[in-house]
């Protein structure tokens, strides 16, 4: 297991979604500010946000000002989510872990009552003080 690379990659995908929600929030603000400008942004960004970092190039050639707004967007959610956030994911997987835990713990231990197995059926008929 290499633990860097792991790091990389989940610095990654959490630097892509929080350009994504940066976007949303650009997005909110134009659709009251400049609904024309949101709609041609939403339509631009429909099949590129999964890489960030190319899109915000790409967006960087088409319209300069959005591209920078939207990376001040999400520098600025970054820097808000970044005190929590590690013992927030440790904490989430750790309570999430527990209940798959639970529920698998419950799904084990279940008798299953509308299906008796063989050898409780066979004690009930060779029970001599049942009535026949």
């Amino acid at each position: 297991m290499n633990l860097k690379q792991i790091a990389k990659d989940t610095a990654k995908t959490l630097q892509s979604y929080l350009t994504y929600q940066a976007l949303k929030t650009v997005l909110n603000q134009l659709g009251e500010t400049n609904p024309p400008l949101a709609l041609w942004l939403q339509r631009f960004s429909a099949d590129k946000i999964q890489d960030s970092e190319t899109y915000l190039q790409s967006l960087f050639q088409e319209k300069a000002d959005l591209a920078l707004r939207i990376m001040t967007v999400r520098e600025h959610i970054a820097e808000e989510i970044t005190e929590y956030l590690p013992e927030m994911v440790r904490t989430g997987i750790q309570q999430a872990n527990m209940e798959h835990r639970r529920q698998h713990l419950e799904r084990i231990t279940q008798i299953n009552v509308s299906n008796p197995s063989p050898q409780s059926e066979q004690q009930a008929t060779s029970d001599p003080n049942s009535e026949q």
